[in-house]
């Protein structure tokens, strides 16, 4: 058990030592920082530091900062609310925040290599072996891919100890163990728990049809048990996951089956090579495709290579005559790879591409390399043949594949070789898995007659391969973006202390960003319209197509809709300097939408102010049907909004009360100078204080009349009002928003916000910890929770 206990320390230092040479580096160039490009700077960096500071303020229901409004639990439970990791910089401070990614994601490489090597133990004859498969899984294709998506590591991390506990459970009837990390897995994210699940039970079948012993014996009283520690297991993480069902449910994007001929084949042939080219080389930057450059995977998290090693253990395992579990289950997650609907189990059969799973293909890809490795009847030297000729072949063949181009005019014929998008990058993704192979036949001539200096020299060469590639990979991706110092470090990370706005402090308003960076608002903790975030109310998922605006994974409102910087109470544009296009057309010496002026320049930014701006909460005189806003011109559907409140079609009674019917709303005048006029109607009538808290926001209103009164916060059911104090009903308008009727004269209004389903979450997590306890207790009676002895190696 020492021996045991020194092996897993010994794998998360090493994991940890391999990442901090990596990671160092790039937190010296980045003054403390550790900083990417893409996603990782825009969506991870203020994810992370936003929701610390609303965890530690309270005020973790409705968040104003993401997108027009979101349900906080909701909107994060999918990038960070179930991790360890997130809870780590709880205690720190915010401005402490940004500093700690690099240090996480160190901690986070070597726990993966801990518990990969946790996992791998069971099955190797010592713990060197252990320890190099868990740097094989730790620092793979996929890991150092996914550095892009910060979030993805948490599964990488806790997946080993799943199939650790599966195996516990199975060899040795450990109770519990198995529920525990069901509850781990699904509490950290739901979405790769999907996929982990699926995988969980092809491995439990593989190794019964396979003739396990321990798993062809089990009784129908285990296998029930199993099947309760798995239900309690889910039944326990139900504080975020039953909050979080109620939220994507919500979301259009889960409604994506698989179906007809893409079910079967993918509708991109070069999609196949790029599977393929991901197991033998390292992998290609996310949105910056290189093998394949119309694969349309660019997101796809396409990472399998392993390093020093790439695929000769699992070809070595593959040629091998013997029969084993594992050989099977690699056969049969192969073929699924390259099947869409079969790669779509992992995801709930969703079309949309992803290979988001392969960190648990890469673990058992790391269990047959060592596995051969303690093998005498692997013909290492044929496996590492055929990995370099498929090597060679895949990069000759791409790199110096000729195209002919003809010039329509002339007539004249150019030829240009290789079909990569960026030769230079390319070519050093050749080089290094070749030199990665070249390493390893060195390594290699100590295989038969020093064991011991030959599993230290792979471990080491491991570590440096990998620190290679990932140097290299890291490097090239920060060179995607240039506005790190440019903009980040000056501009964001400062979290906006430069910027100084008369509303400040004393109206609630929204900021807009024209042709700036993703999420900048969120970094200045500012209210906006812009987000780049996939999980928001479905509410915000309905409003926008309506309008001509593509919601996916962003809000990102063009100039055309310029009239919904009015509705959604927009005061202020920022305009940054170091960053795309000129808010002021060069053409035209104009700004790009009307009814905006100048007001000066703070940190980094033009800023402009929104001449007809309407405070959060106003009300209309006529009203239309939904039915009537869908036949309107999509062009004409923004501005009408201002003219009109849109009442769903089962609501036109209640608003028959207070409003008149605007007849013929498609012959309106849809100009400029009527969108002014209908502002300044709509400002007329808004409230008079508008204030937001950790629990939704008061507003106060007064009016010779009763009327409607439109706020511009997306529906949701976790919404509830009163005026005056006395309940009043939320109605759904403006195709996504609330309305509430409130009386003539003064009134208060007050919208309180409860996440959907964290009450009965937290009810059933606490008594599904009970019922494990009772169960850990009824079937634990001989003491078996704690194991009696190591357990044996499990027959070949």
């Amino acid at each position: 058990m020492p021996e045991k206990r020194n092996d897993i320390l010994r794998a998360l230092l090493l994991g940890m030592a391999t990442a901090a040479v990596i990671f160092i580096p790039f937190i010296i160039y980045d003054k403390g920082y550790f900083l990417f490009y893409g996603d990782f700077n825009v969506q991870q960096v203020p994810f992370y530091q936003m929701c610390h500071d609303a965890i530690r303020s309270g005020n973790w229901r409705w968040s104003w900062t993401t997108d027009l409004g979101a349900n906080f639990v909701g909107s994060y439970s999918f990038y960070l609310l179930g991790s360890p990791f997130f809870w780590l910089t709880i205690p720190f401070p915010s401005a402490a925040v940004p500093y700690l990614m690099g240090p996480l994601y160190i901690l986070k490489f070597g726990c993966a290599c801990m518990t990969g090597t946790i996992y791998l133990r069971r099955y190797c004859r010592n713990g060197d072996l252990a320890v190099l498969g868990g740097m094989l899984y730790a620092f793979s294709g996929f890991s150092v891919y996914n550095i892009f998506f910060n979030h993805f590591h948490e599964a990488i991390i806790f997946f080993p100890l799943f199939l650790w506990a599966m195996d516990e459970y199975m060899y040795h009837r450990r109770r519990g163990a198995f529920a525990l990390c069901t509850f781990i897995c699904c509490t950290v994210n739901y979405y790769f728990f999907v996929g982990q699940v699926v995988f969980v039970i092809l491995y439990w079948l593989v190794h019964f049809f396979s003739h396990d012993s321990e798993y062809m014996k089990i009784s129908k009283k285990d296998f029930g048990l199993l099947w309760i520690e798995a239900i309690l297991g889910v039944a326990c993480s139900f504080v975020l996951l039953l909050p979080t069902l109620y939220a994507i449910t919500q979301n259009n994007r889960i409604n994506n089956p698989s179906n007809g001929w893409n079910a079967l084949l993918y509708d991109s042939n070069q999609r196949y090579i790029h599977i393929l080219s991901c197991f033998f080389f390292p992998p290609d930057l996310p949105a910056r495709a290189n093998f394949t450059p119309d694969s349309n995977s660019q997101w796809a998290s396409l990472g399998a290579w392993l390093p020093l090693f790439s695929m000769s253990g699992v070809i070595a395992t593959l040629q091998s005559r013997s029969k084993h579990w594992y050989k099977t289950l690699l056969t049969i997650l192969f073929t699924m790879a390259l099947v869409p609907i079969l790669n779509s189990a992992f995801q709930l059969f969703n079309a949309s591409y992803y290979a988001r799973w392969y960190y648990m293909l890469t673990l058992m890809m790391s269990l047959a390399t060592v596995a051969c490795l303690q093998r005498e009847d692997v013909d290492w030297g044929r496996a590492i043949r055929w990995t370099l000729a498929i090597t060679l072949i895949i990069g000759l063949s791409i790199g110096l594949m000729p195209t002919i181009t003809t010039d329509s005019a002339s007539g004249k014929q150019t030829v240009f070789y290789g079909l990569e998008k960026y030769p230079t990058r390319f070519w050093a993704y050749v080089a290094i898995a070749l030199v990665s192979l070249l390493l390893l036949i060195i390594i290699f001539k100590y295989y038969r007659y020093h064991k011991k200096l030959f599993l230290r020299m792979a471990t080491g060469g491991v570590a440096v391969i990998a620190v290679v590639y990932s140097l290299f990979y890291i490097t090239t991706g920060k060179t995607q973006s240039d506005n790190t110092h440019r903009e980040i470090i000056p501009y964001a990370l400062n979290n906006g202390a430069d910027i100084h706005l008369p509303s400040d402090g004393r109206q609630f308003c929204r900021i807009d960003v024209y042709d700036g960076m993703d999420n900048l608002p969120m970094f200045w903790k500012r209210p906006t319209i812009q987000a780049f975030h996939s999980i928001v109310p479905g509410s915000i998922m309905e409003f926008y197509p309506t309008i001509g605006v593509t919601r996916d994974v962003g809000s990102r409102p063009s100039v055309d809709v310029y009239a919904i910087r009015g509705l959604l109470s927009c005061q202020w544009l920022f305009d940054p300097i170091n960053h795309g296009q000129d808010f002021v057309d060069p053409g035209t010496s104009k700004t790009r939408m009307p009814g905006w002026t100048y007001f000066g320049e703070q940190n980094g930014s033009k800023i402009y102010q929104n001449e007809y701006f309407i405070p959060m909460g106003f009300s209309y005189d006529q009203y239309i049907s939904r039915t009537e806003y869908n036949t309107l011109p999509e062009a004409d559907r923004s501005l009408a909004l201002l003219k009109a409140l849109v009442v769903e079609d089962k609501d036109l009674s209640a608003a028959k009360t207070t409003l008149t019917h605007c007849e013929e709303i498609d012959s309106q005048d849809f100009s400029e100078e009527s969108y002014f006029n209908d502002c300044k109607e709509r400002a007329a009538t808004a409230c008079t204080s508008f204030t937001t808290d950790t629990k939704g926001f008061t507003a106060t209103a007064e009016s010779s009349k009763k009327r409607l009164l439109f706020f511009s916060v997306p529906w949701e059911s976790g919404w509830s009002a009163a005026v005056n104090g006395t309940p009043a009903k939320i109605l759904k308008v403006n195709v996504g928003f609330m309305a509430v009727q409130v009386p003539a004269g003064k009134a208060t209004i007050r919208f309180q916000y409860r996440t959907p389903g964290l009450k009965a979450g937290i009810a059933v997590t606490c008594v599904s910890f009970a019922l494990l306890g009772g169960y850990l207790y009824a079937t634990d009676t001989t003491g078996r929770w704690r194991r009696k002895k190591l357990p044996s190696l499990p027959k070949e």
